[in-house]
């Protein structure tokens, strides 16, 4: 009983290496990304809204493994499906603006490349209404 619970596992594992958008762990890969942008002018109070591009250069799929802002008020949505060699996806910031001035956050950005973190400066001139 016991071997036969062996053979059924293993068959089972074998079935599921059989998947085509398999993508092993540790393969590296490089990407093209802006490292900063300049949102200009906005109003106090008003969101800055950008989009950063990413592509993905080298031979394997990019996969965004995490996409984080500076602060709680930098919110960034990223594509959680593996970016395909020679592929842009698009990642999607959104700051609040609380106060008058320069403002300089940034879009930290981790993935299976080298090095594995990548940092997007976005920066805004908030003027008053």
């Amino acid at each position: 009983m016991r071997n036969l619970f062996f053979i059924a596992v293993s068959i089972f594992a074998l079935a599921a290496c059989n998947s085509k958008d398999e993508y092993q762990i540790g393969q590296k890969t490089t990407m093209e990304v802006v490292d900063r942008i300049d949102a200009g002018e906005v109003m106090l109070g008003e969101k800055v809204k950008t989009v950063i591009k990413v592509k993905n250069t080298g031979t394997y799929p990019l996969v965004l493994s995490d996409v984080k802002g500076s602060c709680s008020c930098t919110i960034a949505d990223y594509p959680e499906d593996p970016i395909a060699p020679g592929k842009t996806a698009d990642i999607k910031a959104e700051i609040e603006t609380k106060s008058i001035g320069k403002l300089t956050k940034d879009v930290r950005i981790s993935a299976n490349t080298e090095p594995s973190l990548s940092t997007v400066i976005i920066t805004a001139d908030v003027i008053s209404k």
